[in-house]
C-alpha cells in the first residue's frame, strides 16, 4: 500500500532534498526549474508501462557550448510512483532525496551507469 502524503509535505521533502546539495554545486544550478507532477506520461515511442520517479530535461553542463539564451533546464519529480514504493514518511524523504540527487547529477553530466555504480540509481 502506498504511503499517503499531501502535496505540501511532498514539496517540503523536495525542498529539504535540494537543501542537501552542497552550496558550491547549488550555485551552479542556474536556469533550472524544479517541478513535481503526479505521474510520468510515456512518450509515443516509449513502452506505455514506463514508470519514472524523476526526469531531467535539458543540456547537461558537460555538453554545453556557446549557446545563447536557452529555455530553463527542467527537473521533474513524480509523486505517485515515489509514494507507491514507500511505506513510511522517512522512506519517502529518502527516495525523494535519491531522486533529486540523481536528476541534479544528470544536469552536471553524470550518466545513469555511473549513478547506479555510486548508489544513486
Amino acid at each position: 500500500m502506498a504511503f499517503q502524503m499531501s502535496d505540501e509535505e511532498f514539496d517540503s521533502a523536495t525542498t529539504e532534498a535540494l537543501d542537501l546539495i552542497p552550496p558550491d554545486l547549488a550555485d551552479q544550478l542556474d536556469n533550472v526549474a524544479i517541478f513535481v507532477e503526479d505521474t510520468y506520461e510515456p512518450q509515443s515511442w516509449e513502452n506505455p508501462s514506463t514508470v519514472l520517479l524523476g526526469l531531467y530535461e535539458g543540456i547537461p553542463l558537460t555538453e554545453r557550448g556557446g549557446e545563447g539564451w536557452s529555455m530553463p533546464d527542467r527537473i521533474t519529480l513524480y509523486k505517485e510512483p515515489i509514494l507507491q514504493m514507500c511505506q513510511t514518511r522517512e522512506e519517502v524523504i529518502t527516495q525523494v532525496t535519491v531522486t533529486v540527487i540523481h536528476e541534479v547529477a544528470h544536469f552536471f553530466g553524470i550518466d545513469d551507469q555511473t549513478l547506479h555504480r555510486l548508489g544513486w540509481g
